[in-house]
């Protein structure tokens, strides 16, 4: 029996060993297992023997034993079942991060996807647009520059001319030694039209054996609706990335096509320098979003960085008003810098693209004087000297602050005049002196008889903004949920910085349920970027003296009415800029369960949770939205695109093959720049101006040509013609008949004013001179007229007269 129970223990010992030390475990794991069951069954086996010493049944006592340790094993062995089906707690990570990882990529795939094919679509949306509008593939090549409007054909004619010079290189030789286009001038085009677009246009033409495949004109149109859906995309990805939603790009897109006509030209005015420059600008904007952003890895970083930098070079470059845009965006950023909103490091970054685009743009512009005397120039100067001398301006309680920054802004606005005056002086700029001159009259502290001043004031962009557009931002929906998007952002961007200001820090990681949309930087910036580029829409389309206010035409009425409108500077430009951000801001907006969540949380709801409201109304609000706009433009778009217009002017045709099969080689011609502009185009003749209203020589020449429409004597036009070598002056009927709402800004007005051949009686004006105008008594034929010309052709639209060389005197 003693045997029995020793041999019982022994079996028990070796069970328990082999239970301990398992295939495959660690030696760990073997360690802390083995110990704990050794002292057990010490103990046990200590109990077993006295018992077997007390007992002299054996055989029960092995029995009892055999049953204890088969229970142990089968505990042991679901315990170990149980440990290995559990995973580990690395294991569970890292599903974990590949499961976020392919959500992430699943995401950013159907975004890019949707961004592209809006893009797409808008692009073929263009183009279908333009032919049915046209006739554009079933008309002569004559009749399809003709429909260039607003003298934009200029710049297609350098095209032209690159893809017929013998190479490229002998096409830039004789553009930057130009001598045929303005007479008695040898200019260089590239840098005075900013014709990089048409160079670059013309070497892709050239260099991907598009000859046989595809026609200049429609090579040259495909690239910028090109552009133009990169455009689109753009604005799709900046409201994306602050909303986090790609339903947000869809709707700025959808509000973009739906508003058209205020935030775009290209339908009418394809060559123009904004639907080149404006594309490259709405990239720029996509990238500084996303490099602002706290969310953004280094690598995502690094790309929005040299994105940011390519597309601003390239801004600056394709279009010589793009530093003016630049600085308002700049004074933005600035205010995110003073306030303490955005890392100094990043702002150093976005200071170095700054700086280096000016200084390419600089070279590859030839020497371009107007960027080194820009404003925006002037900000980065004062601004990185204003931050030497105030290192410790974010330091400190909250009235120092307040003290230190508007030391701050006194530091950097003397600053950047002083830089811009010293600029000026060593580098005469004739523009900037206009440019000054013309913004005194704008706002009241000057008046002048000065023709080109007065004619830039009556452009259409000076008018006062009209309930037409402010009624289709409103029908669109967009007005209304702008106000309150931007509303929202405004007073949490007000409540951040405030807190920045009392030294609390800005919180890098936020949560939904935060409720903090004024706390994210790229937000901030867009707050500012929209305020800015409204404010000066409003300002520059809305304040206009009382003598130059009248309501201008739209270019289908150039015809009918007589009224002559035309596209101007950088100003025209300033509601196409702010619109599209208009359309992206709002679209974000509605769509951001951020704005929603700081909303709730100022309203302080109790009945429903903020976060869960928030939620249901980002996806909610943008599908009602969506469902109505696809209710009521959607057809409007469809029958837009069926619907087949007539786009004919047969006067304008029948001058043009007049001039190209009558007018000698070296005939120079006169008239007004939109007209020259397409004779330039048609015909390739030098003229005597040309429709560039940044360079004052031209519009001083055009003034000159103008004086047709006045009330000067026979001799007096023939000595100013004869001076700009004019062989034919064209007259127009529009504008010697020319009609509008209110006199004070038709261009024989104009002339009266600056010729002081005006008489004021009772408030009223009235033209007086000794001299009839020479529009109309030159259609008599009777001397002196037929002395200095001779009519040479003539339809209802237009006569031409030859200016003649040797003075007849006939009475």
């Amino acid at each position: 029996m003693s045997w029995n129970c020793c041999e019982s223990l022994d079996m028990a010992e070796l069970r328990c060993r082999k239970t301990v030390v398992k295939e495959g475990e660690e030696e760990e794991h073997q360690q802390c297992e083995s110990e704990p069951c050794s002292e057990n069954f010490t103990m046990d086996k200590v109990s077993l023997k006295e018992k077997c010493s007390e007992d002299t049944d054996g055989a029960t006592c092995g029995v009892q034993e055999k049953e204890k340790e088969d229970e142990e094993e089968k505990d042991e062995d679901k315990k170990e079942e149980a440990d290995s089906q559990k995973p580990s707690p690395v294991k569970r990570n890292r599903s974990a991060c590949r499961s976020v990882m392919l959500q992430s990529l699943v995401k950013l795939f159907f975004g890019c996807l949707a961004a592209v094919t809006c893009g797409m679509m808008y692009a073929v949306y263009l183009y279908t647009y333009h032919e049915r509008k046209f006739w554009f593939s079933s008309r002569q090549e004559l009749e399809r520059e003709i429909t260039f409007q607003g003298g934009s054909g200029l710049y297609y004619y350098y095209y032209k001319h690159m893809l017929t010079a013998p190479s490229f290189e002998r096409g830039i030789y004789e553009l930057m030694r130009d001598n045929r286009t303005v007479s008695g001038q040898t200019i260089n085009a590239v840098e005075r039209l900013s014709l990089y677009p048409e160079l670059i246009t013309s070497l892709l033409y050239r260099i991907t054996g598009s000859q046989d495949v595809i026609e200049p004109v429609y090579f040259y149109i495909g690239v910028v609706f090109g552009l133009q859906a990169v455009y689109v995309t753009a604005l799709f990805v900046s409201s994306w990335v602050m909303s986090g939603t790609c339903v947000a790009g869809i709707l700025a897109v959808a509000w973009y096509v739906i508003n058209r006509p205020d935030t775009t030209k290209v339908d009418y005015a394809i060559p123009l320098r904004d639907n080149w420059a404006l594309p490259y600008f709405s990239c720029q904007v996509a990238a500084l979003t996303g490099f602002l952003s706290n969310n953004i890895n280094s690598a995502s970083e690094m790309f929005c960085y040299l994105l940011m930098s390519a597309t601003t070079f390239t801004f600056i470059l394709v279009w010589e008003h793009s530093h003016y845009v630049l600085f308002i965006q700049g004074l933005a950023l600035f205010l995110l810098d003073s306030f303490d909103l955005v890392p100094s490091r990043k702002m150093a970054d976005i200071h170095k693209v700054y700086l280096s685009s000016l200084f390419l743009a600089y070279v590859l512009q030839f020497q371009n004087p107007a960027l080194l005397s820009s404003p925006l120039l002037s900000l980065l100067i004062s601004s990185v000297l204003a931050r030497y001398f105030q290192q410790n301006m974010k330091m400190g309680p909250l009235v120092a602050r307040l003290m230190k920054l508007f030391l701050h802004f006194y530091l950097c606005f003397t600053t950047g005049i002083t830089f811009s005056y010293v600029a000026k002086r060593l580098m005469p700029v004739r523009e900037s002196d206009f440019i000054l001159k013309f913004l005194e009259v704008k706002f009241g502290l000057n008046t002048t008889t000065d023709f080109v001043t007065n004619r830039l004031l009556c452009q259409e962009c000076f008018q006062t903004p009209s309930q037409d557009f402010f009624l289709r931002l409103t029908q669109a929906s967009v007005l209304p949920f702008y106000l309150l998007v931007l509303l929202i952002c405004l007073i949490s961007t007000l409540q951040t910085i405030y807190r920045r200001l009392s030294g609390e820090p800005m919180k890098t990681n936020l949560r939904l349920e935060d409720g903090r949309i004024g706390e994210q930087p790229e937000v901030i910036y867009h707050v500012f970027h929209t305020m800015l580029f409204g404010a000066l829409a409003m300002v520059f389309e809305g304040y206009v003296p009382k003598r130059f206010r009248f309501t201008c035409c739209n270019l289908s009425d150039m015809k009918t009415n007589g009224c002559h409108c035309s596209h101007v500077v950088f100003s025209r430009r300033m509601k196409y800029l702010w619109t599209p951000y208009v359309c992206m801001f709002t679209a974000f907006g509605v769509c951001s369960p951020e704005l929603w969540v700081t909303l709730f949380r100022w309203l302080r709801l109790k009945s429903i949770h903020p976060v869960v409201l928030a939620l249901i109304l980002s996806t909610a609000v943008p599908t009602i939205i969506g469902f109505s706009l696809w209710r009521e433009y959607f057809p409007r778009v469809i029958a837009e695109l069926s619907e087949l217009q007539e786009f004919y002017d047969p006067d304008t045709v029948e001058l043009m093959n007049w001039i190209k099969t009558h007018a000698p080689m070296a005939a120079v011609f006169a008239g007004s720049p939109q007209l020259l502009g397409s004779v330039k185009l048609c015909s390739g003749w030098t003229v005597t101006s040309l429709p560039l209203y940044s360079d004052i020589d031209l519009l001083r020449r055009s003034e000159d040509t103008y004086q047709v429409y006045a009330m000067r004597s026979a001799e007096d036009v023939y000595k100013i013609l004869s001076l700009h070598k004019t062989s034919y002056v064209i007259i127009e009927e529009s504008l010697c008949n020319e009609l509008s709402h209110t006199k004070g800004c038709r261009i024989k007005d104009l002339l009266d004013i600056a010729n002081s051949h005006v008489v004021y009686d009772k408030g009223e004006m009235y033209s007086f001179s000794k001299h009839g105008r020479f529009c109309h008594e030159i259609k008599m034929n009777y001397s002196p007229y037929t002395n200095y010309f001779s009519r040479v052709f003539w339809n209802r639209s237009y006569h031409v007269y030859k200016v003649n060389s040797v003075i007849s005197f006939q009475y």
